[in-house]
């Protein structure tokens, strides 16, 4: 699953590039049965199986080597996930993250292993390959020479806490829907203003609960005001 995870895009570039390096391990190679067992029914009865403890403990001591890395158990308990934790896995070394599995994972790996953990989003998943693949392409995009110029990577969107605004390219007029001339008007002031009014627009609409948590400068408040009552965007 991993190895075509990372096959292409940016991830690839940066592994290529020797920018990042990936280690994918199989708890299976640390199961202490003579099956390799590495899940079993939980205590108390329930529906699933759940992650044993050893393998994990064990995986994780091996990788570690005696150092202090950080270990992220990805399950839909954690942390919600966004560009802010991105950016700041992105001056750690080394991680390691543990993919759960559902139906769940021995609470002890939590409690004495993980030091954090971590969610892509309230919904579940059969594991957490997907959302692991989604953190690694998440951080990468923060390490340097990655991507080609870093200060896009931190003005793109949520970074300000705000979607983004909307974006045009050529032909001008396809199929009778055409370009806002505002941004043909070569006066760069009124093309700064009108990004944030959409950005702050489409943010209210879809998001309202960013905006409750930004910090409004006076005239992104006066331009939310007007978009509250109802005025249309020039």
């Amino acid at each position: 699953m991993f190895g075509s995870l990372f096959s292409g895009g940016v991830v690839k570039k940066a592994l290529d590039k020797g920018l990042i390096e990936i280690n994918v391990h199989d708890l299976r190679d640390f199961a202490e049965s003579k099956h390799k067992q590495v899940d079993d029914r939980p205590f108390g009865g329930g529906q699933g199986m759940v992650l044993k403890p050893e393998p994990i403990f064990s995986a994780v001591k091996k990788i570690q080597g005696g150092q202090d890395i950080p270990v992220y158990l990805l399950s839909p308990q954690g942390k919600k996930f966004d560009h802010r934790i991105a950016e700041d896995l992105a001056q750690v070394a080394r991680l390691i993250l543990i993919c759960g599995r559902y139906e769940g994972v021995d609470e002890r790996v939590m409690e004495h292993l993980a030091t954090e953990e971590i969610s892509v989003g309230d919904f579940v998943l059969t594991g957490g390959e997907p959302a692991a693949w989604i953190i690694v392409e998440a951080v990468s995009r923060f390490v340097p020479r990655v991507v080609g110029k870093i200060e896009s990577v931190r003005q793109e969107s949520f970074i300000e806490g705000l979607y983004d605004f909307p974006h045009y390219t050529r032909p001008r007029d396809f199929r009778g829907m055409t370009v806002p001339n505002v941004l043909f008007s070569g006066d760069h002031k009124k093309i700064q203003d009108w990004r944030r009014r959409k950005a702050l627009e489409k943010t209210w609409r879809l998001r309202p609960d960013m905006i409750e948590q930004k910090k409004l400068s006076p005239e992104d408040k006066k331009i939310l005001e007007e978009i509250r009552k109802g005025r249309k965007t020039k």
